[in-house]
């Protein structure tokens, strides 16, 4: 499949959601088939949401993680909270992108879920990523402050836990459910305040947990 992997990276940067040399190379050495289920491999390089066995969980197509990563400046030697595990893919990803010097913590509320993820991150040999099996709206203060949050789920408002827990000039991006829409917003936390922006608008599935729908 690295044939596929490669075309669809490429296509990922003709289209302009992959700009990053080094989330780049990330997409080109991380096997996308590995992280999904068995029965549904061949579809690994498809721009469609795969199901995922957990309650209303799903897989995002590949172009979601450039989606998310690039304009939060995911880059070597951060700090990363993913609220969201999924299939564990994007914190495969967020490992390789911040690299040895870096730390990534990930948190998934649904039980089924999260056993999928860490199946699929330690047969890769991810054994240092920070697993957490909670609700992702609270966070993670213990390491906290963070460089960068991803929230892989829409919520009503971005919980105020995350935002604190953010370090200044940190960057949270995620979905937000405003009217009938789901826009994802960036926001950065700066010594003034903090810097909200509507990039583009997105659907994903809701948010579990205190600060869910």
């Amino acid at each position: 499949m690295a044939a596929e992997r490669l075309a669809k990276v490429q296509w990922l940067v003709e289209h302009g959601y992959l700009k990053s040399e080094r989330l780049k190379q990330t997409l080109l050495r991380v096997p996308r088939e590995d992280f999904i289920p068995r029965r549904y491999r061949d579809y690994a390089y498809l721009e469609v949401p795969l199901p995922l066995r957990g309650k209303i969980a799903s897989i995002s197509c590949l172009h979601s993680y450039p989606l998310f990563y690039e304009p939060l400046g995911l880059d070597q030697g951060q700090k990363f909270l993913e609220v969201g595990l999924v299939s564990g893919f994007g914190t495969a990803v967020a490992r390789e992108v911040v690299g040895a010097e870096g730390v990534v913590v990930a948190i998934e509320i649904d039980p089924v879920t999260f056993r999928f993820a860490r199946k699929n991150l330690r047969r890769a040999g991810y054994t240092d990523v920070v697993l957490v099996r909670g609700d992702g709206g609270l966070g993670y203060p213990r390491l906290s402050p963070y460089d960068g949050i991803s929230i892989t789920a829409a919520c009503p408002e971005i919980p105020t836990p995350l935002i604190e827990q953010l370090c200044i000039g940190g960057r949270l991006i995620a979905p937000v459910l405003e009217q009938d829409t789901q826009n994802l917003i960036l926001i950065e936390k700066t010594a003034e305040g903090i810097r909200r922006q509507a990039l583009y608008q997105v659907l994903y599935v809701p948010l579990r947990g205190l600060y869910g729908q």
